[in-house]
């Protein structure tokens, strides 16, 4: 193994655990707040009642699911995870992020399987089709399915077999990403229940693919992240499809959030 790699991950683990405690971090997550479809966003100063100065606010806005074709993602003020098409009425909504709370001030650790080069897999991604939209259920949405934009698909093999999974396309951290959402066997037993996500940099942001034309990528299992619904119920996760599910467990990345005893979301 690698003392390079294995320190770059040491620090990728510092970074998340500085990322999901920050002032605007899962963690501090208190309330996500949806106003009716077409109505206007819910002034500040309204928003804020009740919740000390240093609260963070932020804004969200998504299509209404009762009166879209569905094909919009929650998208944040921060530009952190936008993705979709807006094409019936919209909602606008809220969130509000304090670092006194309760997810905070109860949370101890992430847990993660030990770094495995062997989750490290050389692949690729094959443009598809730049418009094409793929229905994803969210944890919240009692079955309902939201169409984020899957221009690709990632390829990769394991012992042998290949495995063609759906990555959206999104904003993270101001980047564009692939975002893969994905199911395995260590689900539930071993690693949060409901999937785990993936982040990438998408190959195709800097450069022309037609449909058809594919792009190496490196897959790193290692860098597999507990979804934000893992640190607040305030989140809406998606999902992962069908085909993301693999029927064999990845051993790599995080596992769960451990908070103290009693504590739960």
């Amino acid at each position: 193994m690698s003392s390079t790699a294995l320190l770059e991950h040491e620090d990728w683990i510092a970074a998340r655990r500085r990322k999901v405690t920050a002032p605007d971090g899962a963690l501090s997550l208190v309330l996500t707040h949806w106003s009716p479809a077409g109505q206007p966003p819910v002034d500040e100063r309204e928003a804020r009642a009740g919740h000390p100065d240093d609260a963070l606010f932020t804004r969200l806005q998504r299509a209404d699911l009762d009166s879209s074709d569905h094909n919009s993602a929650d998208q944040n003020s921060a530009g952190q995870n936008s993705a979709g098409q807006n094409s019936g009425l919209t909602q606008e909504g809220y969130r509000i992020w304090r670092q006194d709370s309760p997810a905070q001030q109860a949370f101890e650790e992430i847990e993660y399987y030990d770094y495995d080069p062997e989750w490290v897999l050389p692949g690729r991604f094959e443009l598809v089709d730049e418009e094409r939209v793929v229905p994803f259920e969210h944890i919240k949405d009692a079955g309902a399915t939201r169409g984020l934009p899957v221009s690709g698909d990632l390829v990769f093999e394991v012992e042998g077999t290949e495995y063609r999974l759906n990555a959206f396309d999104t904003v993270y951290g101001g980047h564009a990403k692939l975002q893969l959402v994905f199911g395995d066997r260590t689900n539930g037993a071993e690693s949060y229940g409901a999937g785990r996500f993936l982040f990438l940099d998408h190959p195709a942001s800097d450069r022309a693919l037609a449909p058809g034309d594919s792009i190496p990528i490196t897959i790193d299992f290692n860098r597999a992240t507990v979804p934000p619904c893992g640190f607040s119920n305030q989140m809406n996760c998606p999902l992962p499809p069908l085909q993301n599910r693999l029927p064999f467990p990845i051993r790599a990345g995080e596992k769960r959030v451990r908070f103290a005893d009693g504590f739960t979301l």
